[in-house]
């Protein structure tokens, strides 16, 4: 094979980035083990991809289990010009340990793990695997490039194989040149989740917002007392987190070098931030897991963060050792049947919040019910920032009831936070909740609409419409049955416009006869939409021309007003709502009003 030669740029620094995690499926758990100081420094100087030649022996290091690196050998394959992005090319080394006869290759989380040269000089980092599945040939991201910024933009997800270098692969690996043709791949990092069941993970995959991160696996909790700070050295285990606490995301890797209170790793993206400031962790390798389809994947627990990783590039994580970042709280409090818990996630990266939000509701209301949560929730949410530097507060507080109330309620909040941080100078501080959780299904629906006439209610329907008087007041109250009870709700007189149309529609909603997003592009219009919006506990019932009126598609018993308003008249609405109850209501009418003049 021949190996293409050409002026590199040489290290000048060992101060910026890589990342951790060989495309990895890396599982991890989260511990309370005590921060340390910084760890012993290595400040490898950088071997010039230039002056690799085919066959030339290297040398490594990464951890198979607990914390110590051990070595791997191996030999250069070639190198693949441009691999990775304009002018950082791809080292193709095949590598050889004994943890190899039981995984077949290297796996997932072996990414950043050093490799040198003859002289000792860092080659760079193991950061892709084939496409295929395990095998002992690597993809190597040149530690010359690991310290500069790029902006080619992400790395590909697979870079293909051809001709001579396809052959060589697929010897050298003992597969089909089909197969050494596919080329290598980084694959997805997922982010280990802690504090959430297989359950609600695989639920929020499926059914959840779509803003929600869906690369994401299981993670426990578990003891990682041996792993803090002096641990993450070169070929040492090393995390990022985009979140820790009672929720934690993080993606465990290989630390590729340490010097002047800095670790570079990964060899490739986290999740592609730039300049971030994500949680830099140590971690505990448990084990690593064979996959017979996939790439083997390492276990691992993390340990509390010893300092900030400032970035999240092409070629690798980069962190600084000492203070940990400044996040954003999240917190739930949940009370049930006497039980009473407050969870607390930090989260570091903004992107994350709506994730953290969601998990953070089901996993703290799954601990305190301890069972499926099918009754009534009343919950209120708020939500705490700056909006270009002016503090700002939303807040929310509504009743649900039905079957998997944490699901629903944590779905409709993360929502909402997707939206407050995507908003343009936004800065979130917090999301709290805070739920009461019973077990009492009971409902109310909405039964009918009466209209006082003559001093007698009487009944709206759709064959005996309302009837108004332009310029003058309709009293409306609505009647409520279901298995709550049956209830009278007095509603304050709606009065009509002296030029009202002679023909209007009423539509009376409980506040459960349908789901509605919260809508808004600023803070200010999201406050508005919050106040606006009817609570599953009360009833709304809106008089008005059909082009100001909602109605709810979904439900109701037919009857809906069909004809166009007139347009020699101004159209409106006039809306009253009731006070909330003590249960949901549900249910829909839509009438017609005719107006006399």
């Amino acid at each position: 094979m021949t190996v293409h030669h050409r002026r590199r740029r040489r290290l000048a620094s060992l101060a910026t980035f890589a990342t951790a995690g060989l495309a990895v499926q890396t599982v991890v758990a989260v511990t309370g083990a005590p921060a340390q100081a910084a760890p012993a420094e290595d400040c490898a100087a950088a071997y010039p991809v230039a002056e690799l030649a085919d066959g030339d022996a290297v040398s490594g290091l990464t951890v198979t289990r607990g914390t110590e690196p051990t070595g791997f050998t191996g030999e250069i394959l070639g190198v693949l010009e441009d691999g990775i992005a304009p002018d950082v090319d791809m080292v193709m080394a095949e590598l050889d340990m004994p943890e190899f006869q039981r995984t077949g290759g290297i796996w997932q989380g072996m990414s950043g793990s050093p490799v040198y040269a003859e002289d000792g000089r860092l080659i760079g980092a193991v950061a892709y695997g084939l496409s295929f599945g395990p095998s002992p040939v690597a993809g190597i991201t040149p530690f010359e490039d690991m310290d500069d910024y790029l902006a080619a933009g992400a790395p590909p997800t697979r870079i293909a194989l051809t001709g001579a270098d396809a052959r060589t692969v697929a010897r050298e690996a003992d597969i089909a040149p089909s197969e050494a043709s596919r080329g290598f791949s980084q694959l997805p990092i997922p982010l280990g989740v802690s504090g959430v069941s297989a359950r609600r993970l695989a639920q929020v995959k499926a059914d959840g917002p779509t803003s929600l991160a869906r690369n994401t696996v299981v993670a426990g909790k578990a003891s990682a007392a041996a792993a803090d700070a002096d641990t993450i050295v070169a070929g040492g285990n090393v995390a990022g987190s985009a979140a820790y606490g009672d929720i934690s995301f993080s993606g465990v890797g290989t630390a590729t070098s340490v010097c002047d209170g800095r670790v570079v790793g990964f060899g490739h993206p986290l999740a592609f931030l730039g300049t971030t400031t994500l949680g830099l962790h140590p971690a505990d390798t448990l084990y690593v897991q064979p996959e017979s389809v996939g790439a083997p994947f390492k276990v691992a627990n993390v340990a509390p963060p010893v300092g900030t990783v400032t970035d999240d590039r092409t070629t690798g994580i980069t962190g600084t050792f000492g203070a940990a970042p400044e996040g954003a709280r999240v917190a739930s409090t949940v009370e049930y049947a006497g039980r009473s818990r407050t969870g607390d996630t930090e989260v570091f990266a903004s992107q994350f919040l709506p994730d953290v939000a969601i998990y953070q509701v089901l996993a703290n209301q799954d601990r305190v019910v301890d069972g499926p949560s099918n009754g009534s929730e009343l919950m209120t949410w708020t939500i705490t920032g700056s909006d270009d530097g002016e503090p700002f507060s939303l807040s929310s507080t509504d009743r649900w009831s039905g079957q998997d109330l944490a699901f629903i309620t944590a779905f409709t909040l993360a929502e909402v936070v997707s939206r407050v941080t995507r908003i343009d100078g936004v800065t979130v501080d917090s999301v709290t909740t805070e739920a009461n959780v019973d077990d009492n299904p009971e409902r109310h629906t909405l039964a009918g609409v009466q209209q006082l006439r003559n001093g007698r209610w009487v009944t709206v329907t759709a064959k005996a419409p309302a009837q108004g008087t332009a310029g003058e007041s309709m009293r409306l109250r609505a009647l409520l049955a279901g298995s709550a009870g049956s209830k009278v709700l007095p509603l304050s007189p709606i009065t009509l416009p002296r030029n009202a149309p002679r023909r209007l529609r009423l539509v009376a909603q409980g506040g459960d006869a349908g789901f509605g997003f919260v809508r808004g592009s600023t803070v200010d219009r999201l406050r508005t939409a919050l106040a606006s919006q009817l609570r599953h506990d009360q009833v709304r019932v809106q008089v008005g021309t059909p082009d100001k009126v909602q109605v709810d598609r979904f439900g109701g018993d037919g009857g809906f007003f069909s004809g166009g308003r007139d347009r020699r008249r101004p159209s409106f609405v006039r809306t009253r709502t009731s006070e909330p109850q003590a249960v949901v209501v549900k249910g829909l009418r839509s009438l017609r009003v005719d107006v006399r003049r």
